[in-house]
């Protein structure tokens, strides 16, 4: 087993931006809510580990032998939750992610995208009981919670 150098976010960004970085089809949905994401970013912020990543280096020979799907951006939780079939056509190796991909889809979808999940109260078919928020950090203050250093919030 090969233990690489840490990963630096902005590239990490890059690689599922460019489509470098897929899932494989074993891989279950992202279910994380904003509560494990805001503390994601948190520990992040602290210095904290976020744990390892699992990838695997799939060859440009067998990447069609497989089924890959690309990272959700725009998460919504009604009708964005499904990751779409990413296209390989086998010209390039790919890194599929094994293990990691709650926490990289979060980064991703704070740093790149939106968040839209169903305000309390709200019914199901009201297209605005989603508003799509993206993920900010307050710099004036600290967290009001005591376990939080940094008040990061969608």
């Amino acid at each position: 087993m090969a233990y690489e150098t840490a990963l630096k976010i902005k590239d990490v960004v890059e690689s599922i931006h460019k489509k470098k970085y897929l899932l494989p089809a074993i891989q279950r949905e992202f279910v994380w809510n904003t509560y494990q994401i805001e503390r994601l970013f948190d520990s992040i912020m602290r210095n904290y580990p976020i744990s390892s990543f699992l990838f695997w280096q799939v060859e440009k020979e067998n990447v069609t032998d497989f089924k890959f799907y690309e990272f959700l951006r725009e998460y919504h939780e009604r009708d964005n939750r499904h990751n779409s079939k990413a296209d390989v056509n086998g010209e390039e190796e790919i890194t599929a992610i094994l293990d990691g991909q709650q926490r990289l889809t979060s980064i991703y979808v704070a740093l790149k995208g939106t968040f839209a999940e169903k305000l309390p109260r709200k019914r199901w078919d009201n297209d605005k009981a989603y508003p799509k928020t993206k993920l900010y950090l307050n710099l004036v203050s600290k967290s009001e919670h005591s376990e939080l250093e940094f008040d990061f919030a969608f």
